[in-house]
């Protein structure tokens, strides 16, 4: 099974070239691109580095109503690992690409930095430390589609863009509008899932337009807990959180006369969702004699925004904007108590609060270079930005002595409401000393208010050597500049340490007891990143492309190991901290090298008379190491991070991944066939080592157009009922946690299960 689905998949595109009867119609690859250039008119398969387009139709084809499961199961570079018990992670949806973190891909709406999560992931799960950008604020009804680079390109870009770039395109439309309507259960009958979404565009003047997405969904909580072997019941709830997402979508432009437009975008997310923390057994508190499961719900309001305006000037193009990003967590605690208040103890608290803005400025000038040699482009420009992390701290009751269970919430040792400003600069050319070979460069600089300043840059190539066929390279530097989320974060949390719940104080680097344990101030994360590959087509409806690429990053950040025993008890002892056992931090600890290989292939064409088939396959090879682990510069003895936290990074995401998507229309029926198959990955879910088997999932759907524009269809996926395999060890900590886990935290298939949808759609 395991090399079965990538050669079936290649065969069946090598067999639907040969039955082509007639040339098939423009594919995403002859689609003009935006990412990873800025000269204009530009193809995917063009471009010196890949870049992977797709649409927003293939992403509300695969029946997921929320956008980083489709990705998952549609690229193969990018990972979304779907976390079943820890608030943070399960209640954002940030994605991973090339085995890198979350916080190592920058993403870009309409072209612009898209804002960050308030909200740190600090639980044990893919993206432990980050705070990437939850891309459940961006409604599947508004995406005209999204650009994948897969290549670093902070010289570009900034801060972020190590891994690459995800570039989410807004629908633009002047006229005609879209609705849907969703619903899916899964085959344990819960899981129930409502969407409806629709978008309209609107004509403003003779060339303007004005288009509204709106989106709505709410799911209900799944639950693969096992019987919890202490009560003989469960007690755990592990799946998905229960949650309620309602967002809209604005893009706009109107003329201004001439070439000049003014421009506009954005989105509104209201999001609310919770997860089940813990079991706590009976006669754990007073309140709650037969045990209890603390419910832990994030309450997120979530706004981007953006204003500018684009003119040219004979060639000449100029682009300034303004944009504003905010993201804003208020956390609520209930179904649970603080033992150190007794009887006296309420059961649902006000946690507090965390908020993350920004703000953007942008300037940018291209001017193509038509009558140099064989053309080009140059450009140059600069940014302005300023950021601000805040912390609220909750109710008194809530981090009183022990605090409240689950989540005692925000209570920083000291205030919490930072900034800092970073400007930067860009010169970016392109040239072609002959019409076969392509050249660039790019440099850029960037000064952060908070440790200076940093310089990028990256050369890039593409060779045509014959009609069709061409090689590519690209090689440079990147940097991720430290976030304020990791600088200043300040929460107690209880957490699972061998199996055993503990109460952790995550610290900011700057404070005393933190420094006491071995913090020190952040340094931003330093790349080089190389891709070579050969692209081949479009040939008649064919495209073909393979790359490698290798990733060297230095002083990477990440979230420290929970440090406790008898030192670490003397320390808080001291400094008179009483509410938690164990420490933890950010620290510059890790070297890392991420390689591998990535290929894709495509096709479609007409294979009969009114019937189109379209086949599109692609395969990644991922393989990460760790370079250097610096020591604990004040208690050697307490290592920065131990093997569970640097497998997080290393080898916690599956070391390969394959996916095979075919689609066939034939007058007003339709049907689809997505097949992903992922590889093992290695991680320690409770105390033992685990390497946990690749896993194949197939889904299918079948769809009738009962109107003219109108179509309805029914789906399964996961058919082959996969499920991740179960953890090793758990009989061991039957005491603490009753054997109720399935599996870790990072499975990228999830615990579902097979589930079933029905869609209605309707275009006008």
């Amino acid at each position: 099974m395991k090399y079965y689905f990538p050669l079936a998949g290649f065969a069946a595109l090598a067999s639907g070239t040969a039955q082509a009867q007639s040339e098939a119609g423009p594919s995403p690859e002859s689609e003009i691109i935006v990412t990873g250039t800025r000269s204009s008119g530009r193809a995917a398969l063009e471009s010196s580095a890949p870049v992977d387009v797709v649409s927003g139709e293939t992403i509300t084809a695969t029946g997921f109503p929320d956008l980083g499961r489709a990705l998952n199961f549609l690229q193969p570079s990018i990972n979304f690992a779907r976390a079943a018990t820890t608030a943070t992670a399960a209640n954002t949806k940030p994605v991973t690409l090339r085995g890198l973190a979350p916080d190592q891909t920058l993403v870009l709406v309409n072209g612009k930095r898209r804002h960050a999560n308030a909200v740190l992931n600090v639980n044990n799960s893919i993206g432990r430390g980050s705070a990437a950008v939850d891309l459940d604020t961006i409604p599947e009804s508004a995406i005209e589609r999204i650009e994948i680079l897969r290549d670093g390109a902070a010289a570009q870009y900034g801060s972020d863009a190590i891994a690459g770039v995800v570039n989410i395109i807004l629908k633009s439309n002047a006229g005609g509008a879209s609705a849907e309507l969703l619903g899916s259960i899964t085959e344990e009958g819960d899981g129930e899932t409502a969407l409806a979404s629709a978008s309209a565009g609107f004509a403003v003047g003779d060339s303007g337009h004005l288009t509204l997405s709106v989106s709505a969904r709410a799911q209900k909580p799944t639950n693969r807990a096992f019987v919890d072997q202490r009560f003989d019941r469960v007690t755990y709830r592990i799946g998905d959180p229960k949650a309620s997402v309602a967002s809209l979508a604005i893009d706009t432009a109107v003329p201004l006369g001439g070439t000049a437009e003014l421009y506009g975008f954005g989105t509104l997310t209201r999001k609310i969702s919770n997860n089940g923390a813990g079991f706590r057994v009976p006669g754990f508190s007073l309140r709650h004699p037969d045990g209890f499961l603390p419910i832990i719900e994030p309450r997120i309001w979530d706004i981007g925004a953006t204003i500018g305006a684009r003119a040219e000037v004979g060639a000449l193009k100029a682009d300034l904007s303004q944009s504003f990003g905010s993201n804003k967590a208020d956390f609520r605690v209930f179904d649970t108590a603080n033992v150190s208040l007794g009887l006296t103890s309420p059961t649902a608290f006000d946690s507090g609060g965390v908020t993350y803005r920004q703000y953007v400025t942008d300037f940018a000038l291209s001017l193509p270079l038509d009558n140099v040699l064989a053309g080009g482009n140059i450009a140059a420009g600069g940014q302005y930005r300023h950021e601000s992390y805040k912390i609220r701290s909750g109710e008194p009751d809530a981090y009183f002595g022990a605090g409240a269970d689950g989540f005692a919430g925000f209570n920083p040792r000291n205030p919490t409401d930072e900034g800092r400003n970073a400007w930067a600069a860009f010169l970016d050319l392109e040239l072609r000393p002959v019409r076969p070979l392509l050249l660039g460069g790019a440099v850029r600089h960037d000064h952060y208010g908070d440790f200076g300043g940093k310089t990028t840059w990256r050369a890039t190539s593409r060779l045509e050597l014959m009609e069709g066929a061409a090689i590519r390279a690209t090689y440079g530097t990147g940097f991720r500049a430290p976030s304020l989320q990791q600088q200043f974060f300040s929460a107690v949390q209880g957490a699972l340490s061998a199996g055993r719940l503990v109460t952790v104080g995550t610290l900011p680097v700057g404070d005393p007891v933190a420094r006491a344990l071995g913090a020190s101030d952040l340094k931003p994360e330093r790349s080089r990143n190389f891709t070579a590959g050969l692209v081949v087509g479009p040939i008649e409806g064919f495209s073909f492309t393979a790359d490698y690429f290798h990733i060297r990053i230095k002083d990477r950040i990440a979230l420290s190991e929970q440090l406790g025993g008898a030192a670490v008890i003397s320390i808080l002892t001291t400094a008179g901290i009483t509410n938690f056992q164990q420490v933890r931090f950010f620290t510059n600890a890790i070297d890392t090298t991420t390689h591998g290989v990535e290929v894709t292939a495509r096709w479609q064409g007409d294979i009969a008379p009114d019937t189109r088939l379209s086949l599109t396959a692609g395969y990644g090879w991922f393989k990460s190491r760790l370079d250097t682990l610096r020591p604990n510069p004040v208690l050697p003895a307490l290592p920065l991070l131990n093997r569970k936290s640097i497998l997080f990074v290393t080898e916690a995401q599956p070391k390969s991944k394959f996916t095979l998507q075919a689609s066939i229309e034939h007058g007003a029926f339709d049907a689809g066939l997505n097949v992903a198959a992922f590889g093992t990955y290695t991680s320690q879910p409770i105390a033992a080592v685990q390497t946990f088997g690749g896993k194949e999932t197939v889904d299918l759907s079948l769809g009738y157009r009962i109107l003219p524009g109108v179509r309805f269809g029914m789906g399964v996926q996961n058919l082959i009922d996969a499920k991740p395999d179960t953890i090793d060890d758990q009989q061991l900590f039957i005491a603490a946690t009753g054997g109720s886990f399935p599996t870790g935290e990072e499975t990228p298939i999830g615990l579902n299960g097979r589930t079933w949808y029905a869609r209605l759609s309707a275009r006008f």
